[in-house]
């Protein structure tokens, strides 16, 4: 179905023809009429199929723009997502003159509080610094019409399922409540009971969770050895633009630095970087300033990273839908793309929950050895120099080359010049703190970790005003493991 068939107002489908939007996604085909009618609705489908204009654009038709007060919330686990959905929000309600403002902690609540003054009738909101708001009385939902929660899965595993009732309970009993989500884990499924009425369920199931174009591989190495593995790996393939996942801040910052250390350009990005850093990391790496990223899970999600060639998961993730996208960022718009996985001798159990869910088995590769490593930076500068033969570029060189000639032997000469242009493997000492593998509960339910009002773990946890900096560091494993580190 095409956006131009929509029973909506004229200045949506200018919005969305504005937007280069033509075909809808079945979400969006499926969800946005039933949404239109008022009703409360579960959408149940896969990050990246259209979700967020599948509930934007019912939710802006609702809009009365005479009225000050908010009518409208979306919360979302991340502000990555919080910011993107706010921006796309505001390019729907252009032609309506419908304003959504991004809420969300890591930005001057003061800031937030100037852009509330401005009365904008949607809030693109993070839980906790959404119910910062509400305790402030500089958020009154008092007079909402709808809500939306937005990957109510993750915002699950990321331990906000107690706030997320506590904002509702702050809500109008006759308001409209989308919910979507990629799972139904026990928990999503009681809240939407307790919290919504008769609610129409539409379910996509994805055609497959993975893209046939990425190569899936992993590695059985040692902790240890996972470093050194990495670069091995690293001057074997020579990515054009890679990123390395790890699972928590302080891995991806030792990760950034020992990486740096070795002659690698690399940048790291997660949940504690300032806005303005963050930006400047994803503006270099977009403009292939530095080839390789390293980052948490928050890069995975909601973050507008293209043209990625290789995918390394340094640390493996805490749930197998985050592998999903995290290998998402690669193998896009018809290219080939690469995904290698560390795997330690503990966490297989962890591998083939990851081939359950993804239905394609990983193929194991050996750990590459020096001499392999070695091997493949001497085939880089080999090309490097048949390239330069290529375009004739140095004829400003024959007389010293002559020269050379006259005393050595051209065979040597040829071996002294590559040897001055491979990037032999660095094997300079780094240290990495010791990640503990996944472990896997054997019983008990989905109980995620509970970050107390600061963001930390309990008392003695890691503290910061704003809890969404990087909570999916310490997921369970789909409601199964807990991690034994401090991941802080």
């Amino acid at each position: 179905m095409k956006f131009s068939e929509l029973d909506v107002s004229e200045e949506i489908l200018k919005a969305t023809e504005r937007m280069g939007f033509k075909e809808m996604t079945p979400i969006q085909e499926q969800a946005i009429p039933v949404a239109k009618t008022g009703a409360d609705v579960i959408g149940q489908a896969q990050t990246g199929t259209g979700k967020t204009t599948a509930f934007g654009i019912p939710m802006i038709e609702a809009v009365d723009t005479e009225n000050p007060d908010i009518q409208g919330v979306v919360i979302t686990p991340t502000r990555e997502l919080a910011i993107q959905n706010a921006q796309e929000l505001n390019s729907i309600g252009l032609f309506k003159h419908v304003r959504t403002v991004a809420v969300y902690g890591g930005q001057d609540i003061q800031k937030q509080i100037r852009d509330l003054k401005r009365h904008p009738a949607i809030i693109s909101a993070t839980p906790g610094r959404l119910l910062d708001h509400i305790k402030r009385h500089t958020i009154r939902l008092g007079n909402i019409k709808v809500i939306v929660l937005d990957e109510a899965d993750e915002m699950l595993n990321m331990g906000f399922i107690d706030d997320i009732h506590e904002i509702l309970e702050n809500t109008p009993e006759e308001r409209q409540t989308l919910l979507f989500s990629a799972t139904m884990p026990g928990p999503i499924q009681h809240l939407a009971e307790k919290f919504m009425k008769d609610p129409k369920i539409i379910q996509i199931k994805a055609k497959t969770l993975t893209v046939s174009l990425i190569d899936q591989e992993y590695v059985k190495v040692r902790e240890p050895e996972k470093f050194d593995a990495l670069t091995r790996f690293l001057d074997i393939q020579m990515p054009e633009r890679a990123i390395v996942f790890g699972r928590t801040k302080r891995r991806v910052d030792e990760l950034m630095r020992a990486l740096q250390k070795r002659g690698y350009e690399a940048e790291g990005i997660h949940g504690d970087l300032t806005q303005s850093k963050r930006d400047l990391v994803l503006r270099r790496f977009k403009n292939n300033e530095v080839k390789l990223l390293v980052a948490t899970d928050v890069a995975a999600r909601g973050l507008d990273i293209s043209n990625v060639t290789h995918v390394y998961n340094f640390d493996l993730p805490q749930d197998p839908e985050s592998y999903v996208h995290r290998i998402g960022r690669t193998g896009r718009a018809g290219k080939t793309g690469k995904a290698l996985t560390f795997i330690t001798p503990g966490e297989f159990s962890h591998l083939r929950a990851i081939e359950r869910l993804t239905k394609q088995p990983m193929k194991q590769v050996p750990m590459p050895s020096y001499a392999q490593a070695l091997a493949g930076q001497q085939k880089v500068a080999v090309d490097t120099l048949k390239e330069s033969l290529e375009n004739k570029n140095y004829k400003d060189y024959e007389s010293k080359a002559a020269e050379l000639l006259s005393d050595n032997e051209p065979a040597d000469i040829v071996a002294a010049a590559l040897k001055v242009l491979t990037k032999e493997p660095d094997t300079t000492p780094v240290h990495l703190t010791r990640e503990a593998p996944l472990m896997v509960r054997r019983s008990g339910g989905h109980r995620p970790f509970r970050r107390d009002r600061d963001g930390g773990r309990g008392r003695g946890g890691y503290h910061s005003r704003d809890r969404e900096r990087d909570h999916r560091q310490n997921r369970s494993f789909r409601g199964r493991s807990r991690q034994k580190s401090n991941n802080y």
